[in-house]
C-alpha cells in the first residue's frame, strides 16, 4: 500500500467551502448586476501569460511578486499578476474591438508574497475589475468612481471613503518640491507605504531614495493639506502654478468632483487625498483608493486610476485607459469583520420527502413541477424516517420540507412544514408550488449573470 498522502492547501490559497461559495456568488451577482447597468461587457483571460506579457509594467517591488511558473526553464510563463496587463494585451490582440471599450472581469489572480490573513491578503484571490478603453475623457473616471460607490453601498457597506488623487497633481508637488521629473515615481512610492508604515517610515523612504532635506520638508508642507475636497485644491493650486502638469491636473480634478456630483454620487464618500499614490508605474491621471475608516488594516477594498500609457507598451501608440479593482477577498473580509456577511445556508428551498418505494414517482413528479417554477429543490435519495428526512433538512438549512406520504400523494396533495416555525398545513399541489414559488429568497432559483 502506498503512503498515505497528508491533504493540504498550499500556503496563501483557501477551499471555499458551499455556504462561503454562496455568499461569494451573492456578490459576484450584485457587482456583474451593477457593472452591466453601465453598459460594461464581460471578459476573460487565461490565468497563464508569458513573462515578458508581465514583467516591466507595474515597477521592479511589483515584479518580484509575480508567481512564476517552473515551466521548462521557469523563465517563459507566470500566472497574472492582475486583470490590468492582461486586459492592456487583449486591446492591442484584438484590434477590431469597438472602442470605447467597456468591460468588467471577475477572475483570479496570483502574487508571491507572505498570506496577511487578518488583512484579506493571500497568495491566490479575486479581483473583480471595471475599465473603459479608449476615451480620454474624465466622464469615464467618474464613472468608475460611480460604479464603485454604488458596488459598495449595494453590498452593504455606509462608512466607507473613495480617496481620490491625480498623479499630474502629484508630479506638480514633486516639482514644487524643487525636485525634477525623475523623482516622480519614487516619491509616489514611498507616499503609498503611508498607510503601512507612517509618517517617519515615508520619511525614511524618501531618506533612503536620497531626496533633500530641504525637498522633504517642501513636500510634506503640501502634502499634509486636509479637508474638503475643492478647499483642498483650491489651497494646493497656487503651489502648482508654475509647474508643468500640476495645472492640468487641478483642472481634471476639478472636473471629475463636478461630474461625480452629476452622477448622484454622496460627496460624504468621497476624500481627496493628496498622499493617495497608488504605487504602480503605470498610472498616468486620475487614482482612486476606497477604504473603511473603522477597518483601517484590511487596507483598500478597491483602487484604480487612469493609465494612458500601459496598452502604448503593446500597441506602440497611446491608448487612453482608466479603471478599477474591486478586491472580492478583501470584500469578504471586510464584511465579515463588521458583521456583514449573510448566513448562507443552502441554495434548496424545498425538500421533498420519500416514505417509500411506491410513492417515488409522485416525489419526484412534484419535485420536477417545482424545479420547472424555479423553486431549488431537492428529493430525500432513500426512504427513512420523517425524524431523519427534517434533521437533514434542519442541518442543510433548507426553509422549507414538503411532505408527500401514501394519503397526500393519493389525493394529490401535500403537507408542507415551515421549519423555521414548525408550521405544518395540507395544501393542493397547485397551492403548494404557489406558495413555494412566493417565499422565494430574493436570489433564489433565479439564473446567474
Amino acid at each position: 500500500m502506498s503512503e498515505r498522502i497528508v491533504p493540504r492547501t498550499f500556503k496563501g490559497t483557501r477551499d471555499f467551502l458551499p455556504p462561503e461559495m454562496m455568499e461569494r456568488e451573492r456578490i459576484g451577482t450584485i457587482l456583474r448586476g451593477i457593472f452591466r447597468r453601465y453598459g460594461f461587457a464581460p471578459l476573460e483571460t487565461p490565468a497563464i501569460e508569458y513573462l515578458d506579457v508581465l514583467l516591466g509594467k507595474y515597477g521592479d517591488e511589483a515584479d518580484r511578486l509575480i508567481f512564476r511558473l517552473a515551466y521548462k526553464d521557469a523563465a517563459t510563463a507566470a500566472l497574472r499578476y492582475d486583470l490590468t496587463v492582461p486586459l492592456a494585451r487583449v486591446i492591442s490582440q484584438y484590434p477590431q474591438i469597438p472602442r470605447p471599450f467597456k468591460r468588467y472581469q471577475i477572475q483570479p489572480v496570483w502574487r508571491a508574497e507572505t498570506p496577511q490573513l487578518r488583512q484579506g491578503r493571500f497568495r491566490e484571490f479575486y479581483q473583480c475589475d471595471v475599465d473603459v478603453i479608449g476615451s480620454s475623457s474624465i466622464l469615464a473616471d467618474a464613472e468608475i468612481v460611480a460604479v464603485t460607490e454604488e458596488a459598495l453601498s449595494a453590498l452593504g457597506f455606509e462608512r466607507f471613503r473613495i480617496r481620490i488623487n491625480h498623479r499630474k497633481i502629484l508630479a506638480g508637488i514633486v516639482e514644487a518640491a524643487g525636485l525634477g521629473p525623475e523623482w516622480d515615481l519614487p516619491v509616489c512610492r514611498a507616499i503609498d507605504k503611508l498607510d503601512k508604515i507612517g509618517h517617519e517610515g515615508v520619511a525614511e523612504e524618501l531618506v533612503r531614495a536620497g531626496v533633500s532635506e530641504e525637498a522633504r520638508a517642501r513636500l510634506a508642507t503640501i502634502l499634509e493639506m486636509r479637508g474638503e475636497a475643492r478647499a483642498v485644491l483650491a489651497a494646493v493650486e497656487p503651489s502648482l502654478a508654475a509647474t508643468a502638469s500640476g495645472p492640468a491636473g487641478v483642472a481634471e480634478m476639478r472636473r471629475l468632483l463636478g461630474e461625480l456630483d452629476a452622477l448622484g454620487v454622496d460627496g460624504g464618500h468621497i476624500a481627496f487625498d493628496l498622499y493617495l499614490s497608488r504605487g504602480l508605474d503605470y498610472y498616468t491621471g486620475p487614482i482612486f483608493e476606497s477604504v473603511l475608516p473603522d477597518y483601517p488594516h484590511i487596507g483598500s477594498l478597491t483602487g484604480g486610476g487612469r493609465y494612458d500609457r500601459l496598452i502604448g507598451l503593446f500597441t506602440g501608440d497611446p491608448v487612453p485607459a482608466t479603471g478599477t479593482t474591486i478586491g472580492l477577498d478583501r470584500i469578504m473580509t471586510a464584511l465579515e469583520q463588521s458583521g456583514g456577511l449573510q448566513k448562507a445556508g443552502s441554495p434548496t428551498v424545498c425538500l421533498v420527502t420519500q416514505f417509500e418505494e411506491a410513492t417515488l414517482p409522485a416525489a419526484l413528479a412534484l419535485a420536477t413541477r417545482l424545479r420547472r417554477a424555479g423553486v431549488p429543490t431537492e428529493v430525500y435519495y432513500d426512504p427513512d424516517r420523517l425524524k431523519k428526512q427534517f434533521a437533514y433538512a434542519d442541518k442543510r438549512a433548507i426553509p422549507f420540507v414538503a411532505v408527500l406520504g401514501p394519503d397526500e400523494a393519493a389525493a394529490g396533495k401535500v403537507t408542507l412544514k415551515t421549519m423555521e416555525t414548525g408550521e405544518q398545513q395540507l395544501l393542493d399541489q397547485d397551492q403548494a408550488v404557489a406558495t413555494l414559488v412566493g417565499a422565494l429568497r430574493p436570489g433564489a432559483g433565479a439564473p446567474q449573470t
